[in-house]
């Protein structure tokens, strides 16, 4: 079976189980009065489990406000957001950290670790503060799963862009999430890195069977998920599998 085929039948697969993320009219604005502007129009989208979806789409197209509203970061003004079968409306802001912190892996452009805490305190300390024994245990083995096993005590200035990104990494993995969402996690690295990080990001979800949303501009990465889902103005323009299909949508920006 070439890969083609291969990517066509898990695809098929994925779409038959219920989805770990499922947005029905989906609509936000942001700002007041005259300074309102809709974000996202009735979005409609169902994200299988274990997927990789690539959102692409020109700046100021919505998608990563789509990706904030999946995560649970940015509450719409109506529709529908259930994810792994629970919908975020019906959770208060303490009920949905708790929900996100053990579902919902993030990886940002910029890296937001802590400047005064280690490579393994910024990987440990959001597991501890949930009340996790084996905190630094997890992060430990995580730091060692994307090779930063020999630069624990060292600190976000000691440490590369690409290696700042690795402890990202290894912080949204820690929880054990069942869904991933990265927002440019590529953007501020250059390409040899941003390949490096990428391929941690596809291993870790086919190891661990994770749902993976990313936003990207680049081709080469979308086409390398299962479904790209192109935004335009605010709307899904877009929703094709991967491969040649995905890549030409993305490059067609």
């Amino acid at each position: 079976m070439d890969d083609t085929s291969s990517k066509t039948t898990r695809t098929e697969i994925i779409r038959s189980l219920a989805p770990a993320i499922s947005l029905s009219g989906v609509d936000l604005s942001l700002g007041r009065d005259a300074a309102r502007v809709h974000i996202l129009k009735d979005i409609a989208l169902d994200i299988g489990r274990g997927e990789a979806i690539g959102l692409t789409g020109p700046s100021g197209s919505g998608k990563s406000t789509l990706l904030m509203v999946m995560a649970g970061l940015e509450r719409p003004d109506s529709g529908a957001v259930r994810v792994d079968g629970t919908d975020l409306g019906g959770l208060d802001e303490d009920a949905l950290a708790r929900f996100r912190g053990r579902k919902i892996g993030i990886v940002f452009q910029s890296f937001h670790l802590i400047p005064t805490m280690t490579a393994i305190e910024n990987v440990a300390v959001p597991l501890e503060l949930a009340g996790n024994r084996d905190a630094f245990d997890i992060a430990r083995g995580e730091l060692a799963a994307v090779g930063l096993g020999e630069r624990l005590g060292h600190y976000p200035s000691q440490l590369s862009g690409g290696e700042q990104q690795r402890v990202a990494l290894a912080r949204a993995l820690a929880p054990a999430p069942s869904i991933l969402v990265a927002d440019e996690p590529t953007g501020n690295l250059d390409e040899a890195t941003g390949r490096g990080i990428v391929d941690l990001m596809f291993a870790g979800q086919a190891e661990r069977g994770m749902t993976l949303v990313l936003v990207t501009h680049d081709p080469g990465l979308a086409a390398r998920c299962d479904r790209v889902v192109r935004m335009r103005s605010g709307r899904i323009d877009a929703d094709t599998a991967a491969g040649r299909a995905g890549a030409s949508a993305v490059a067609a920006q």
